[in-house]
This record gives structure tokens, C-alpha cells and sequence, in this order.
């Protein structure tokens, strides 16, 4: 859910493997190998499938408009968590995410920690405010804080506040790469915005009425 919000996914093939390949796809939450997942879209086509431990791959076709949001993590987030991942691959067409992402309760709040994006548009939009930035993990981060009015949440459709941190340049494919969450939460909070209530949270690929695929592995360090 997001920014401009969430996503999913699809396949087709000769027919004994098809109808395997869609037996694996996934959808809704669950835990698997010791990760909790979530495979959440609007509309479109898309289709996640599990790996060992930390690892998801998902493709997608969300054209004209849908959003989809999936990822693997940790049924209860963590404001101090350092997140291990390799983006074995990332190609999101003109409109994703790869990023930290989930939700706090009391208040309700959407977050992301975005470290790659495709190439028509920059999370979280032209017209947001950048509050500051933070540096973490080799880089710098933009922070923002959207608002989204009678949208879909993890407590049915609310209005509710998203907080951003936005990497401004994209981190590399196939290596191994660190997010210190910690470093965000205090920064966010530097700037007045507090979170709730660990809900989950997740290394995600979010896409917005685009094509594309992800291949990613993740783990706590």
C-alpha cells in the first residue's frame, strides 16, 4: 500500500507447468521457513512464489492502474532492526519500489525505507515536501511524510500518515546490502513524526500499474 499505494502479480506457459507455477503463487499473509510473508494487489496480474528462508521472487503486470505490494520479514516489526538483503534482481518498469517497508498501530502509520525505484517515478512524488535527510548505510535519504485519505490499510480503508525515508541514488544489484532502521526511526522522529505500535514489516517490492520482477533474499543482522 503506498504513496500512491500497493500491487501483484502472473504467469502462462504449456499446461502442466502452468498449472504448477500457480499452484505456487502465493497471496494474503502466512509464515514460511521461518519468515512471515505478504502478497497483498488491487488489480493486475502478478505471482509471488516462496524460497528458502528470506527469499521471494514475484513478476507483475499491473497495467493500466493496479498496485501490489509483497515481501518477506517478520510478523512483528522492530523499531531497531538491521536488515540484511541482496537484490539478486530488480526491474521494476516505470513505476516500484524495493524497500523496508510496514506498519505501526496507535497511530497508524505506513513507513518506507526505499533503496530503488523504476525509472518513471521518484517515491514519494513531485509534490512532497522534503522534511530533511538522513544519512545511513554509505548513503543519503530524503525524509518525507505523505497523508493518505479513505485508502486501503492494515485496519481496513482509513486516512492515515506514510513516513518516508528515499535513498537519492539507487543502490546496486547482487550485492549485500544493510538497512539500519534505527537510523531512520531517529530521524523521523527528529522531525515530529513518532511511530505506533510495531505491526509487520518487510523487505518489499511494491509496483504501480507497470511490468516487471524481483528476485530478493533477506535476513536479520
Amino acid at each position: 500500500m503506498a504513496a500512491l499505494p500497493f500491487v501483484a502479480l502472473a504467469l502462462a506457459p504449456v499446461a502442466a507447468s502452468s498449472e504448477r507455477d500457480q499452484a505456487a503463487c502465493v497471496r494474503g499473509t502466512g509464515a514460511h521457513d521461518g519468515y512471515f510473508y505478504t502478497s497483498w494487489r488491487d488489480s493486475g496480474s502478478a505471482c509471488m512464489t516462496l524460497g528458502e528462508r528470506g527469499s521471494y521472487a514475484v513478476t507483475w503486470d499491473l497495467r493500466p492502474r493496479g498496485n501490489l505490494v509483497v515481501g518477506k520479514g517478520w510478523r512483528t516489526g522492530s523499531a531497531d532492526r538491521n536488515v540484511g538483503y541482496r537484490a539478486a534482481a530488480f526491474d521494476p518498469g516505470s513505476n516500484g519500489y524495493l524497500t523496508l517497508y510496514g506498519w505501526t498501530t496507535d497511530p497508524l502509520i505506513e513507513y518506507y525505507v526505499v533503496d530503488n525505484w523504476g525509472s518513471g517515478f521518484t517515491p514519494p512524488g513531485e509534490d512532497a515536501a522534503v522534511l530533511g535527510t538522513v544519512e545511513s548505510d554509505g548513503g543519503t535519504y530524503r525524509i518525507y511524510r505523505t497523508t493518505r485519505v479513505e485508502k486501503p490499510s492494515i485496519r481496513g480503508t482509513q486516512t492515515f500518515d506514510q513516513f518516508w525515508s528515499v535513498r537519492t541514488e539507487r543502490r546496486a544489484q547482487g550485492g549485500d546490502n544493510r538497512i539500519t532502521f534505527a537510523n531512520h526511526v531517529a530521524a523521523w522522529r527528529s522531525h515530529g513524526l513518532e511511530l505506533g505500535t510495531m505491526d509487520y514489516q518487510v523487505l518489499a517490492t511494491e509496483g504501480f500499474g507497470s511490468t516487471g520482477r524481483s528476485e530478493v533474499t533477506l535476513w536479520q543482522e
